[in-house]
């Protein structure tokens, strides 16, 4: 069982990339590997934690698999710990691009 992190290409907040990191085994894995890490909670979106480019190097150096964002996906899918987002009211869009984020 692993902690994945896909490479930093998602623009966000402070001008920084930002990776994905999750876990395909279980999410208590990947609150305590993001606690070692110092990733604040805050940073958890229903099933995987947004971390900034500065981080991922560490989270490298502590264990977590470097994975390409398809395969970062289709492992958490496989592993049945992928939680979409809800559908928004009369809109039938469930906001979902198909990736973390």
């Amino acid at each position: 069982m692993s902690v994945l992190i896909d490479p930093p290409a998602w623009p966000g907040p402070r001008g920084l990339l930002w990776s994905h990191l999750v876990s395909d085994s279980s999410t208590e894995e990947l609150h305590a590997f993001a606690e070692r890490l110092g990733v604040p909670a805050r940073a958890f979106d229903r099933d995987h934690y947004d971390v900034p480019e500065t981080v991922y190097e560490r989270a490298v150096s502590l264990g977590a698999q470097p994975v390409s964002s398809r395969e970062l996906l289709t492992r958490l899918v496989a592993s049945g710990l992928r939680r979409r987002k809800t559908r928004r009211p009369g809109t039938g869009d469930s906001g979902d691009t198909g990736r973390p984020g």
